[in-house]
C-alpha cells in the first residue's frame, strides 16, 4: 500500500518545519509493550539553504543537516540537490564540491494567482491600480526573466476560480494570459478539450471539470485548496505567487487578525500536503497599514514562502522569488505515526553551520485527510 504526499521548505530566514509527505504505509508492531499498529512514513523535505545575501549554498550532504521530531534527531536516508542548470554552470567551484549539471533537475514551477480587485474598485480604487501595475511587472518578468525549463501557469479568482493558462514554457501565451486575467476573462471553465495530454505538467488535468470547478470554488480558500490538490500531482516544489490584499478573517478585541479556522487551517494543510509554497504579494499601496496583512504573512510563513509588502515595484519581489528558487535540497527520512490517527507533526530543520539561513514549514500532517 502506498500513498504519496510531499512537503517542501525554502531557506532564507531561520524558520523550520515542513509540509506533509507520506510515501509508504507499512503496518508493523513496534518494540516494547505497545501492541498497536503504526504507519511508517517516508518524509521528503525540500530545503533551500542560503547565505546572508540570499545566495544558494551548494555541496551539502547528510552531515550538514540536523532534523528533529519532538526534540529527537532523525536519521536522514538521503539528500539530493535540485537546481536549475544556470545556477550550476555559473559556479566554477561546484565541480570541486562534487556537484555536476547532470545531478540536478532543471524544472521549476510557478503559479501566478491574481485575486481580481475590480469588485473593490469603488471603495478602494488604489487596489485595482496596484493590481494593474503588478500585472504589468509580471508580464515583463515572464517575458524577460524566465528560464527555458520554467513552467508557469496563470489563474485568477473573482467569485470562482479561472485558469487563464495551464503550465507552459510559452512566454507569449503567458503574457496574453496575464492580460486575460486582468480582464476577468473566463476561458469557459475546465473541460477535457482544454487539457493537452502529453504536453507536460498540467493544473487543468487535476481540477474539477466543467461547471463543477465553479461549484467547488465558492471562496478564495477553496480555490487555493483546489490548486494545491491539482499541483500535488507534480513532483517537486510549486511556488504560488498570490497577488491580493488579504484573506477573509476577523479582528479580535486588540485589533489583530484572527484567521477563520473553517477555511484557513485546511487551506494551509492542503498547500503543505502538496508542496505548494505561497509567496504573498500585497496589493495594498505602500505605507498603508491594514489588518489583513497578517493573513498574508501567516499564510506565507506556514507554507514556506514569503510575504512582500510596501511594494513600490513588483519586479523586485518577482526577481527575489526566482532567485530563492534557484536550488534546494531534498532530504528524506522515515517517521512512524500511530495507524488510524491523524494529526500534525512538528519538524525542526537546521544546518550544522550557524551562518547558513533556512526557511521552512512548521511541520506536516499525517493520517486521513
Amino acid at each position: 500500500m502506498s500513498r504519496t504526499m510531499r512537503m517542501t521548505a525554502l531557506a532564507l530566514v531561520a524558520l523550520c518545519g515542513m509540509g506533509r509527505a507520506v510515501l509508504a504505509q507499512n503496518e508493523e508492531k513496534p518494540v516494547g509493550q505497545f501492541q498497536g499498529k503504526v504507519n511508517v512514513n517516508e518524509v521528503l523535505l525540500d530545503v533551500l539553504v542560503t547565505d546572508a545575501r540570499g545566495n544558494v549554498i551548494v555541496g551539502l550532504d547528510k552531515n550538514d543537516f540536523v532534523v528533529k521530531e519532538n526534540g529527537k534527531p532523525v536519521t536522514l536516508t538521503g539528500v539530493t540537490f535540485y537546481s536549475n542548470r544556470r545556477l550550476l554552470e555559473s559556479s566554477p567551484t561546484l565541480a570541486k564540491q562534487g556537484v555536476s549539471t547532470e545531478q540536478a533537475p532543471e524544472d521549476r514551477y510557478f503559479i501566478l494567482f491574481f485575486e481580481d480587485q475590480k469588485g473593490n474598485a469603488q471603495d478602494a480604487p488604489q487596489l485595482l491600480t496596484q493590481q494593474m501595475e503588478a500585472a504589468k511587472r509580471a508580464r515583463g518578468w515572464v517575458d524577460a526573466e524566465l528560464l527555458p525549463n520554467d513552467w508557469v501557469a496563470v489563474v485568477s479568482y473573482d467569485s470562482r476560480l479561472k485558469v487563464q493558462q495551464d503550465f507552459t514554457h510559452d512566454q507569449r501565451a503567458l503574457v496574453a494570459a496575464i492580460a486575460d486575467a486582468m480582464k476577468g476573462k473566463d476561458p469557459e471553465g475546465n473541460y477535457p478539450s482544454r487539457i493537452q495530454a502529453g504536453k507536460g505538467p498540467s493544473l487543468l488535468a487535476g481540477l474539477p471539470k466543467g461547471e463543477e470547478l465553479r461549484n467547488k470554488t465558492p471562496n478564495i480558500y477553496e480555490a487555493l485548496q483546489q490548486i494545491a490538490r491539482s499541483a500535488g500531482n507534480i513532483r517537486g516544489r510549486k511556488n504560488l505567487l498570490l497577488f491580493t490584499y488579504g484573506l477573509p478573517g476577523r479582528e479580535n478585541t486588540f485589533g489583530s487578525y484572527v484567521p477563520d479556522d473553517r477555511y484557513f487551517k485546511p487551506t494551509v494543510q492542503r498547500l503543505n500536503d502538496n508542496n505548494v509554497a505561497v509567496y504573498s504579494l500585497d496589493l495594498t499601496p505602500p505605507a498603508v497599514q491594514h489588518t489583513l496583512s497578517d493573513s498574508l504573512n501567516l499564510l506565507s510563513l506556514e507554507t514556506g514562502g514569503r510575504y512582500f509588502f510596501n511594494v513600490t515595484n513588483y519586479s523586485t519581489p518577482l526577481d527575489q522569488v526566482a532567485k530563492e528558487n534557484n536550488g534546494y535540497y531534498l532530504l528524506s527520512y522515515e517517521s512512524t505515526q500511530p495507524a488510524g490517527k491523524a494529526g500534525f507533526q512538528e519538524v525542526d530543520v537546521k544546518t550544522t553551520n550557524p551562518e547558513f539561513k533556512l526557511k521552512a514549514r512548521k511541520g506536516y500532517g499525517y493520517g486521513k485527510d
